[in-house]
């Protein structure tokens, strides 16, 4: 499949989303949490309570790794573990009121984030990204079916 587009090229575009990702993880989460932390509790906040096992697919951790997750995040006040009323074997978690705020926090901040570094481009290369949005959406839709 690989032959269909140039290796350059899909190098290019896997290295230039990769650097996004991080740069706006990095420069946003703070050093109280971790990237798996971060990704975890907006995931969490996101929906609401939730199975720690569906949180775990969505995330592509080890259901074990993510109750140590969990568990930090509880610690520090963000999450709140209950038993699942239907499965009392199973545990589900919510985001507290600081889990959602801290969750809106980071979400708001990388939106502001993006939107300086746009401005800040020449306006027809931003809108040739914003115009990619559609294919760049499509292309996440299809990843997410192969994790």
């Amino acid at each position: 499949m690989t032959d269909t587009f140039d290796a350059d090229d899909l190098a290019r575009l896997r290295i230039a989303l990769a650097r996004i990702a991080r740069a706006l993880d990095r420069q946003t989460r703070g050093e109280e949490l971790t990237r798996t932390q971060a990704s975890a509790l907006a995931t969490i906040a996101r929906l609401g309570p939730v199975r720690i096992s569906e949180v775990a697919e969505i995330e592509g951790v080890n259901p074990t790794m993510l109750s140590r997750i969990v568990a930090k995040l509880e610690d520090a006040g963000l999450l709140r573990r209950t038993q699942d009323p239907d499965d009392g074997r199973a545990a589900r978690v919510e985001a507290t009121a600081a889990g959602a705020a801290e969750a809106a926090r980071l979400r708001t901040e990388r939106t502001e984030l993006l939107a300086r570094h746009l401005a800040a481009m020449p306006p027809d290369e931003a809108g040739r990204l914003l115009l990619a949005l559609p294919a760049l959406e499509s292309l996440a839709h299809h990843l997410k079916g192969t994790t």
